[in-house]
């Protein structure tokens, strides 16, 4: 799928998305915006708070037709941060499952409460939904019927959404890269565990917020856990030979990447570290964080 910034491409089944301007090493080509139904149609994923956006999404809409919902998958600022203009421009209320912050395991509350900061990925703090969606629920109109998945793993309050067999991935299954989990935000045990829940379900497709549609959903979930573990061999073999920081770490386990992604990685192998501690494979000195000495049990 060739998309165009701020042009929007139709879907079978009723869907439209419109693509933002604002591609990057972290977002791939932009965040998409999808349009759900007909007549009354729920938005998901508003995207970044640009003017030219905005007047994109807007010119998707059929005249006289209506926004049920404004859902979005988590707050970061590529995905929520113009769900407050489009909610005024539509008259729409705004779904998700919480706030920034809200749905953090116990694991990562305890963490921050311990001083561990996340690692600047653009969370919208003033991110304030209308509503909040559990687990589960459902919510309709006479063309579509979205069903919302708590997916916490990239964040917290993570949601995708489920269209019959397709999925609205957001952040959580990407098709050009693996997500982002960076703690306390991201939670790399939830992380699989979600990836898990949705491997138990034969998609035919998924939708991300970021790059084209994935025709093969089982198989992608295959390869973001086998990425995922092999990743966690890597970090554990690397301190078999000896204890190391996580700087050092990063450099070993992933010196295969661009340097401009290194920040990112480390973040990720942070995510990891915790996780393996969680699991009682590997030790922090004196407690995880971005300063630990770690080592093998």
């Amino acid at each position: 799928m060739t998309a165009a910034i701020g042009k929007p491409i139709t879907l079978p089944g009723r869907l439209r998305r419109v693509l933002a301007p604002n591609p990057s090493a972290m977002t791939g080509p932009g965040t998409f915006t999808d349009i759900v139904g007909e007549r009354v149609v729920a938005i998901i994923d508003p995207g970044p708070d640009i003017d030219s956006h905005l007047a994109a999404v807007l010119a998707a809409l059929e005249p006289g037709e209506a926004v049920a919902a404004i859902l979005v998958t988590h707050p970061h600022l590529d995905h929520s941060a113009l769900a407050p203009r489009l909610a005024a421009a539509t008259g729409a209320p705004v779904l998700a499952f919480g706030p920034a912050g809200h749905g953090r395991s116990a694991l990562m509350q305890r963490l921050v409460a311990e001083g561990l900061q996340g690692g600047g990925e653009g969370v919208d703090r003033a991110f304030a939904p209308d509503r909040r969606l559990a687990d589960g629920e459902v919510v309709a109109e006479a063309s579509w019927s979205l069903r919302a998945l708590h997916t916490p793993g990239h964040m917290g309050g993570h949601l995708c959404f489920a269209w019959e067999d397709v999925l609205f991935s957001g952040d959580h299954v990407m098709g050009w890269a693996p997500s982002l989990v960076s703690p306390p935000e991201g939670d790399m045990g939830a992380y699989m565990t979600s990836l898990a829940r949705l491997a138990e379900v034969p998609w035919r497709q998924m939708l991300p917020t970021h790059g084209a549609p994935i025709a093969a959903p089982a198989q992608r979930l295959k390869e973001l856990t086998a990425h995922r573990r092999k990743r966690e061999t890597m970090i554990l073999a690397a301190l078999a030979a000896g204890p190391a920081r996580l700087e050092a770490l990063t450099a070993q386990v992933y010196g295969d990447l661009a340097p401009g992604l290194l920040p990112a990685a480390q973040r990720s192998a942070l995510a990891h570290l915790i996780d393996l501690a969680q699991r009682n494979l590997v030790h922090a000195d004196p407690a995880p964080s971005l300063s630990a000495l770690w080592t093998h049990h």
